[in-house]
């Protein structure tokens, strides 16, 4: 017996495996192009273009980890930048400020963090007005 739940076929009470490459290959835009939010996790799938990507923010509620599904890119965590390619997974301290930049032609990702809201970055707030 199976049942489709968002993108999912639940089989046997579990999930079964999603075809994360067939989803990329399939978008037909960047930025999230799949999600799904279960009773305790949010998940996306995101795709960027080389030189787009997440602008910094900075997110005070969760840890994230970031897998690297396809292409290459930097992620940016409180300054520093670390070079990711598919296979690589990066945890993301809640806190920190992050960013992410695809550098190869394309650069896929999954993010994982406990339910909250969705995407919901938090852009840096404007500087003080000087007299």
């Amino acid at each position: 017996m199976s049942h489709h739940f968002d993108g999912f076929a639940l089989l046997a009470g579990g999930p079964a495996p999603l075809d994360l490459a067939a989803l990329i290959a399939g978008a037909s835009h960047d930025g999230p192009i799949w999600s799904h939010t279960s009773d305790q996790f949010n998940l996306n799938l995101l795709r960027f273009r080389r030189g787009d990507g997440v602008p910094a923010h900075r997110n005070g509620e969760v840890d994230v980890l970031i897998a690297v599904v396809a292409g290459e890119g930097t992620i940016s965590i409180d300054g520093q930048a670390h070079a990711a390619a598919a296979g690589s997974i990066v945890l993301i301290p809640r806190g920190s400020e992050r960013s992410i930049t695809a550098t190869g032609d394309q650069f896929a990702y999954l993010s994982c963090h406990q339910r909250r809201g969705g995407l919901q970055p938090t852009l840096p707030a404007a500087a003080p007005a000087r007299d």
